[in-house]
């Protein structure tokens, strides 16, 4: 499976198929020419699990050594192309609950965004980081703003790539969406891995049901389709196979749409330096998700990245890295800006 949980439009409607399936000036906000971080970073080893209170275990690898220190959900899809953001600083990827490497989860009820949260705690107390930045991509990019309302005095910045929207379900002018004058996906080779999964293909060959998947679906994932190779294989990794991803990510959007999001209300009470990475062309998650959030956060700033998709490291490495490089020693990347709130959605 390469999809990740946050394409749910497109998703939700394949289970139900398959399933019967960033202002010129911030104030305090404003991060300084030279992020000052304390004395002598925690030590912390290279890789390891961390044990949640429900008994779940997350994987995590470390990758770097020094301040400040970067916690990165969504390791088995980032850690490969953000490893190179550790040259001077520690970063730590781990895989959610459920996902990649580690365990598999037990039933819905250790599913949940609360639960989460409460993972990127977990892994924020096993590492001994008394502050540091939350990367969030897809859904983690909402996630990591949760966690901010609940844990703000241990967040220093945010980065959200690619976000979701605030509210389960919000919808977005056309302009800020994507559309493709000529789908991305091949109609057919889809019709025919929703029929083999019909003959009970994903049960006898998970692995090549996943391999499958992959190769029909990778080119949502970016704006240039020559790109699609690039995008990662989760398939040797049997929590990625549609057996086990699929009811993870019914789980998890259930758990969206039933909980009741905080409003912008609350998020904006978080005086944080937040940057926010999205493509014009995000299929997964819309590009107004992304600028909503920038423009209800007073330290919030939008770098928007014109054609990418929902891997915008992927289309357009010569932005998004230096980007995240500046962000990360505690500048603003110049592109970055606070937009107006013209995203405004419509129900």
């Amino acid at each position: 499976m390469i999809l990740f949980a946050c394409d749910i439009t497109f998703r939700t409607r394949q289970i139900a198929g398959v399933a019967g399936l960033i202002v010129a000036s911030l104030g305090p906000a404003v991060p300084t020419a030279v992020a000052q971080h304390s004395s002598t970073p925690p030590a912390i080893n290279g890789e390891g699990f961390v044990t949640t209170d429900d008994g779940a275990q997350l994987h995590y690898r470390v990758v770097g050594a020094g301040r400040p220190i970067v916690i990165v959900p969504a390791g088995l899809f980032l850690e490969r192309d953000l490893s190179r953001l550790g040259r001077g600083r520690t970063i730590v990827f781990y895989d959610m609950r459920g996902r990649g490497r580690s365990s598999p989860d037990k039933d819905s009820a250790h599913v949940s965004l609360d639960l989460d949260v409460a993972d990127l705690e977990a892994v924020r107390r096993h590492v001994g980081a008394e502050r540091f930045i939350p990367v969030g991509w897809s859904y983690l990019g909402m996630m990591v703003m949760r966690y901010a309302l609940v844990h703000p005095e241990h967040v220093e910045r945010i980065v959200q790539i690619g976000p979701v929207g605030r509210a389960f379900g919000t919808r977005y002018p056309d302009s800020l969406t994507a559309h493709d004058p000529v789908s991305v996906t091949d109609s057919a080779a889809y019709a025919e891995l929703l029929r083999l999964r019909a003959e009970g293909s994903a049960a006898r060959d998970p692995r090549a049901d996943c391999e499958r998947e992959y190769l029909v679906l990778r080119g949502r994932l970016v704006g240039d389709q020559r790109l699609a190779p690039r995008v990662p294989n989760m398939c040797a990794m049997p929590n990625e196979w549609s057996i086990r991803l699929e009811p993870h990510q019914r789980w998890i959007f259930t758990s969206f749409a039933r909980g009741e999001s905080p409003g912008w209300d609350r998020f904006k009470l978080l005086n944080v330096p937040m940057l926010t990475i999205h493509g014009t062309q995000d299929r997964n998650a819309p590009y107004g998700a992304g600028r909503d959030w920038a423009s209800h956060l007073p330290g919030g700033r939008l770098l928007t990245v014109r054609g990418a998709a929902h891997m915008p490291w992927l289309d357009a490495p010569e932005v998004v890295y230096p980007a995240l490089e500046r962000f990360l020693t505690g500048q603003w990347p110049s592109e970055a800006v606070h937009p107006a709130a013209s995203s405004t959605p419509v129900q």
